[in-house]
């Protein structure tokens, strides 16, 4: 078969013959990969970043978002069919720390989990993948164009749902966790692939969605979040002292941008008891120079949670399809275009070294 492999700690990356897996325990489970997302993790990595291959292996097959089809089960599987489509997770826990027992893989203490396409185990940029039934996801045939996005919306979900628990559980006035989202008002910042599924997770349930970046209020980022009932937010008309006076109750901020500095300066426009979780992961910079009693004044006089979110459960998957899939009901036109361009996958190197102005989520297409 074809893999999309990189020699890691360089920016070699080769298509090239890998040896097709194949169903070697009675749970496994083998799909015909379709279609593979590109982020800036594989980005990093093609730049000779963090990336670490299989024990006794100098490559690694790259990609961490993707959906398949399923081609062949082990003689143990329930409740899968050959031509199913599907999803494996990505990240396997170190099965000694007390959440990786209780298979709450994303909340690791040991940092010594694997992670498939980024560290210690095979991506899904290939022909077939392998791997147990445990870490698969069955997605419905009506969102299978679209379920490629399945990965990185568990970011937010769980970015979002861990949000909700601690307010729940500091304002114990609702019966469902997420309950607490409706009427809220919730700040993006940032309108990559990640802010417009936050945008896409907040409207569904019932949140008040404004959303900051700096592209052109006619470009397709702001009219995406337009159409999904957002309001837009240009930073370079717009700032924090004028948000936070237009809007005084800002109840979540979720940050997907990775600007340090934008990072600090969002806090003075959270409201009373307000919550704000960090998905972005900055590059490497210079110093900065922060008010740390301001903010500090702030954190303390209005009650305020300020957390950092990282990768997903099992339970996170389950809730991006759900998410996905009751998405495309109420926005058929545009959910699909957060998908901005489909690559076939031997011309990748198109795509992987470089991001263009107009992009907003790449896939890479298996099938051509």
């Amino acid at each position: 078969m074809e893999a999309i492999q990189l020699k890691t700690g360089t920016d070699d990356v080769f298509l090239s013959e890998f040896p097709e897996p194949a169903i070697n325990s009675p749970t496994d489970v083998k799909l015909k990969v379709l279609q593979v997302g590109i982020c800036g993790t594989d980005r990093e990595e093609a730049c000779g970043g963090r990336a670490d291959a299989p024990a006794g292996e100098k490559n690694l097959i790259i990609g961490h978002e993707m959906i398949g089809q399923v081609v062949d089960i082990g003689k143990d599987v329930k409740d899968l069919n050959k031509g199913d489509y599907a999803l494996f997770t990505v990240r396997r826990g170190c099965g000694k720390c007390e959440a990786c027992k209780v298979e709450v893989y994303d909340m690791c203490y040991t940092g010594d989990y694997k992670e498939r396409g980024i560290k210690s185990l095979h991506g899904f940029q290939s022909t077939f993948v392998v791997d147990d039934q445990k870490y698969l996801i069955k997605v419905p045939s009506s969102i299978h164009d679209i379920a490629v996005l399945t990965e990185p919306t568990t970011v937010v979900e769980k970015a979002i749902d861990e949000s909700c628990r601690i307010q729940v559980n500091r304002l114990p006035a609702y019966k469902n966790h997420r309950d607490w989202l409706k009427g809220k008002t919730a700040l993006i910042a940032g309108l990559g692939p990640i802010g417009l599924l936050g945008a896409l997770v907040l409207r569904l349930h019932g949140c008040n969605v404004l959303g900051l970046d700096i592209v052109d209020e006619n470009s397709a980022r702001p009219q995406i979040l337009k159409e999904l009932g957002g309001t837009y937010l240009n930073s370079k008309e717009h700032s924090m002292e004028s948000i936070q006076k237009a809007h005084p109750q800002i109840d979540l901020i979720l940050e997907a941008a990775g600007i340090p500095k934008l990072d600090f300066d969002l806090v003075q426009t959270l409201g009373i008891n307000g919550i704000y979780v960090l998905t972005g992961v900055p590059g490497d910079g210079p110093p900065l120079q922060v008010n740390g009693a301001s903010v500090m004044k702030q954190l303390v006089l209005k009650n305020q949670v300020v957390f950092g979110s990282v990768n997903a459960s099992f339970s996170h998957f389950r809730m991006a399809v759900d998410d996905l899939e009751n998405g495309l009901k109420k926005w058929p036109d545009t959910l699909p275009k957060i998908i901005s361009h489909r690559i076939p996958h031997k011309d990748f190197k198109k795509v992987l070294a470089k991001h263009t102005s107009d992009e907003i989520k790449v896939v890479i297409d298996w099938e051509k």
